[in-house]
């Protein structure tokens, strides 16, 4: 397997090997430590029709449970006589599977994980064990305020959208799902051109290519292209939904659709999300719960995405506070729109910002999903450097632009109890 160098970087090393895998290693020698990411592109609940929702998460739970040569107690076993981990994920934009083990264990691990994701056999068993806990989970969300008012909000945003569903499904889309449709999720999404491996650790780029050279190189891609997602286009058409709960508190919810992780305007809204919602200095828990005492938990938060991607501020409050809490969020993300942000303000989110972002990848597990994720969403590795330069330009007129462009026309979503 001789692979092909894409980019050349200090300690960081990307390369798109013979059958299309693409391999990212970052050199860190400070612990005996190697963490893995293997991602599958467009494979998360993105690309999943409303019928089959759920499929991706059911695959990551089984996918663990059983290879052609080992059982589920064999996998386990392997996994944890060495202290190592080993799991799977299903997200909205990807499919992953991870490892974490010293690096002297690695080469073993490596070998096992390759036999999960080339030859699982999705016990019938493990598959009907898994389909009841996660129709356990689906009910418990039912009794939560606040993943309640999420999902209404989500339904309300993405009416044909898989975004609008939860990454666990629906009862009747779990329910319906089957052993096939496992089976035939994996052998569509599970090839070499399709998989980004992001390894962080103590590992040369040269020890990383031989390694997975040795459980990879025979892998062959089938011959038809692997299905890619389409982004639906999203028309804005804001409402106001409630649902009477036994609840003790209200949670009251606004959302807007923002932007994909690629567009322009995608910083400027990460950056307001910051200003808003993130941390006790921001805006509104300090001037709706410290000035105001409305919130027992007030934020916003603006996940990156492959596509369209929800602004969303909520609070929590006591019931009686509803129509108040209502009338704070809504006041202050239209200030944003309104008002530009003094020099004070837009430097203190920059900072927190830009200092948040390079705290998140402290760690080999952090350092090998960072690169690996930006990949996945096609951005690149240089991605990492790219988004951190186009902070500090930001200017007040251009959060006005945005604000004004994104966050004014809400979706509201409310969980009250009755009364």
């Amino acid at each position: 397997m001789s692979p092909n160098p894409t980019i050349t970087i200090p300690n960081l090393h990307r390369l798109v090997l013979e059958n299309g895998i693409t391999l990212i290693v970052v050199e860190n020698q400070a612990a005996d430590i190697i963490s893995g990411r293997f991602f599958l592109k467009g494979a998360g609940t993105i690309i999943e029709q409303s019928e089959q929702a759920g499929l991706a998460h059911l695959v990551s739970a089984v996918i663990t449970k059983g290879t052609e040569n080992l059982s589920a107690l064999e996998i386990a076993e392997k996994i944890e006589s060495i202290g190592a981990g080993l799991g799977a994920d299903a997200s909205t934009d990807y499919f992953s599977l991870s490892l974490k083990t010293v690096s002297s264990d690695f080469p073993v691990m490596l070998k096992l994980l390759g036999e999960i994701m080339r030859s699982p056999t999705f016990p019938k068993s493990e598959v009907e064990l898994e389909r009841k806990l996660t129709l356990q989970g689906i009910r418990s969300q039912k009794e939560q305020p606040f993943n309640v008012a999420f999902n209404q909000l989500r339904q309300q945003m993405y009416p044909q959208h898989p975004y609008g569903i939860s990454v666990l499904g629906t009862e009747t889309s779990v329910t319906a799902l089957t052993r096939a449709n496992l089976q035939q999720y994996h052998q569509t999404y599970f090839r070499p051109d399709n998989l980004v491996i992001s390894l962080s650790g103590r590992i040369t780029k040269q020890q990383a290519v031989d390694l997975i050279a040795e459980v990879f190189d025979d892998w062959q891609n089938p011959s038809q292209p692997c299905p890619t997602y389409r982004s639906n286009s999203l028309i804005v058409n804001p409402s106001q939904r409630e649902i009477i709960q036994d609840t003790q508190q209200s949670i009251v919810m606004l959302g807007y659709l923002g932007t994909k992780v690629n567009l322009e305007d995608y910083p400027v809204l990460k950056l307001l999300s910051t200003y808003l919602g993130n941390g006790l200095s921001s805006r509104l828990f300090v001037e709706l719960r410290e000035k105001r005492g409305l919130a027992y938990d007030v934020s916003a938060f603006f996940p990156t995405r492959l596509d369209t991607a929800p602004f969303i501020t909520y609070m929590g409050t006591a019931p009686s506070n509803t129509e108040i809490a209502i009338e704070g969020l809504s006041t202050e993300v239209e200030r944003l729109t309104k008002e530009t942000l003094t020099e004070e303000e837009l430097q203190g989110a920059k900072n927190k910002l830009l200092g948040q972002y390079a705290l998140g990848k402290q760690t080999n597990g952090e350092i090998a999903q960072t690169y690996g994720w930006y990949e996945t969403l096609g951005m690149g590795v240089e991605f990492d450097n790219d988004f951190q330069a186009t902070i500090p330009p930001i200017t007040s007129d251009m959060v006005l632009e945005v604000a004004n462009k994104y966050l004014s026309q809400p979706y509201i979503s409310i969980v009250k109890p009755e009364g």
